[in-house]
């Protein structure tokens, strides 16, 4: 068996010493559990580089010796690669992410799925019962009055896109000081949803809050919106908004940097302005920038976790509850501890949005292909 050369191999192994000091210290420093979780990840990547430089040694070796029995498969895979680069080279690229991709979202789905048929309570043994916990769905109220919510949310967060595209139009100028509007319009996109949720709790406080102080001066009674079953959901959502708005505005500040301007040239010449401008030249353009709009503020509404957690925690009376809160409560609060019920949430959920973003991808797909 020819010998591996030790210049690839010593490469490798620096890094491996390297590592495996930083484990030693880690033992001192961290606890046992970290250390140990360090341990295995430094382990698993050290033999990963050993391996791969081992590997590359191997093979430059073999392709220098014909007589070696692997020599003639060595020569055929290197063609073959030669003859299909272009076409390989971009999935190599695209591995570790699809790896990464099926492991953390594709895998979980299917056991979501998996878990949605069965009573369990995430410690002790699951008990099969089948299509038990999507049968409870449609008795339950609390389950009702999420949907409904979703529902809510899923309307009137499509406000962001024209409230979105109309701010891009605006900021899409080259005059004084419009940096510093792009800056202030892009303000709430870079802030934390939890801090948005405190900031409009504040806003709405009974008492002191500043949107509570104006209805007080003009109607003479102030309204508590977010103890207000009735309005509470239309409070969070107005909350949510705000970033998201912005959100849109960046996608579509982009789109319109994108835009032909010898076709808005060429609509001018042909009278068009206005609305006109807009529907028939701007809009066909900025397809891409809607289309990825759309699909954001889908999943958005659909996952509105965090502003309800902060604001309401699902009140008053779980009026404000949406599907992704409730998923939370039934699986892991300390009034639930029901999994296979928190499985089956996220499984209708996922399916809500499958059949948007799905729908909307159909209609882009035939709309180009129509073209």
């Amino acid at each position: 068996m020819p010998r591996i050369p030790g210049r690839p191999v010593a490469r490798a192994l620096f890094p491996l010493v390297l590592v495996a000091l930083l484990v030693w210290i880690a033992q001192w420093v961290l606890s046992a559990d970290i250390a140990r979780s360090v341990t295995l990840g430094a382990v698993a990547g050290g033999l990963l580089v050993y391996g791969s430089a081992a590997l590359s040694a191997a093979w430059r070796r073999v392709s220098h010796q014909p007589g070696h029995p692997l020599y003639p498969a060595v020569i055929a895979i290197g063609r073959y690669w030669k003859a299909n680069q272009r076409r390989l080279a971009p999935w190599l690229f695209l591995a570790p992410g699809c790896l990464m991709f099926a492991v953390y979202v594709i895998i979980p789905i299917f056991q979501s799925i998996w878990i949605s048929f069965f009573d369990w309570d995430g410690l002790g043994e699951a008990r099969w019962i089948g299509t038990a916990n999507y049968a409870e769905m449609a008795t339950d109220p609390n389950m009702v009055t999420s949907f409904r919510n979703n529902i809510l949310w899923l309307v009137l967060y499509m406000l962001a896109l024209p409230a979105g595209l109309l701010i891009a139009i605006f900021l899409n100028q080259t005059i004084r000081g419009i940096r510093l509007y792009k800056s202030l319009f892009f303000f709430p996109f870079v802030i934390s949803q939890v801090v948005v949720g405190l900031i409009f709790s504040w806003f709405y406080a009974p008492g002191f809050g500043l949107l509570y102080k104006v209805i007080e001066a003009v109607t003479g009674q102030g309204i508590a919106i977010l103890a207000d079953p009735n309005l509470v959901t239309f409070g969070i959502i107005a909350a949510g908004l705000w970033p998201q708005i912005a959100y849109v505005m960046i996608l579509y500040l982009t789109g319109l940097n994108n835009v032909a301007p010898d076709q808005v040239e060429a609509a001018r010449l042909d009278g068009a302005k206005g609305w006109r401008m807009l529907w028939y030249v701007i809009l066909p353009q900025l397809r891409p920038a809607t289309f990825i709009a759309v699909v954001v503020t889908v999943i958005g509404a659909l996952r509105s976790f965090d502003l309800v957690s902060i604001m309401t925690a699902g009140g008053p009376f779980g009026s404000s509850r949406v599907l992704s809160y409730y998923m939370y409560e039934q699986a892991l609060s300390e009034y639930g501890y029901r999994m296979g019920y928190g499985a089956a949430i996220a499984v209708v959920l996922f399916a809500i949005m499958m059949i948007f973003i799905s729908g909307f991808i159909w209609k882009m797909w035939r709309d180009e292909t129509e073209r």
